[in-house]
């Protein structure tokens, strides 16, 4: 039985209120499981960070979210990639970067940057993890800049991205962020 789930995120602090927003679903289900549930900002060094929340929280199901920073392959091939070969079925991935979750829901990027958010400037595919890293920054950059909000900037805009974005729309165009959802409600059901 899982008592505690620790989410490792790759990314600065400052986004653990729009992860908490985006992960409310599970975040429920854990309280209602009377799990605990904690979201820790990694700040640069997720794979050491998770390998050590392994150690010092043995009893907790230590979970680690990092972007892919490429194209989707199996989770065993990404982590090992990332010296975290044996962990696929606890790490999970943004693929390619964080910013294509965005993507997802173009409905939500327009209401946070209001009348002057170019949609056009997206690059467009249902599938988002298909767009290259390299074109989701300057796309999004690019379709935001002449907004009163200015242009996308990761600390200052992400957490209230990541709160608005629908998870559903996520899920549906994102396989690996399905997978993160359906393994932790796997195994919250299990508890």
């Amino acid at each position: 039985m899982v008592s505690e789930i620790r989410i490792y995120f790759e990314g600065d602090s400052a986004l653990k209120p729009g992860f908490d927003l985006f992960l409310e679903e599970i975040k429920e289900k854990a309280r209602a499981r009377r799990c605990r549930f904690n979201l820790v900002a990694t700040n640069g060094t997720p794979a050491q960070d998770y390998k050590i929340a392994i150690e010092s929280h043995p009893d907790a199901w230590n979970v680690l979210l990092l972007d892919s920073e490429g194209p989707a392959t199996t989770p065993s091939d990404l982590c090992a990639k990332k010296d975290l070969a044996g962990h696929s079925e606890s790490v999970f991935w943004m693929v390619q970067i964080m910013e294509s979750w965005f993507f997802a829901d173009p409905d939500a990027l327009a209401r946070y940057y209001g009348d002057e958010f170019q949609r056009n400037a997206l690059k467009r595919n249902p599938q988002i993890e298909q767009i290259p890293k390299n074109d989701v920054l300057p796309s999004l950059k690019a379709a935001t800049k002449r907004t009163k909000k200015d242009e996308y900037h990761k600390i200052a805009h992400a957490p209230d991205l990541l709160a608005s974005i629908d998870p559903e729309l996520v899920k549906a165009a994102a396989p690996n962020c399905k997978r993160l959802f359906d393994t932790l409600h796997a195994r919250l059901a299990e508890s």
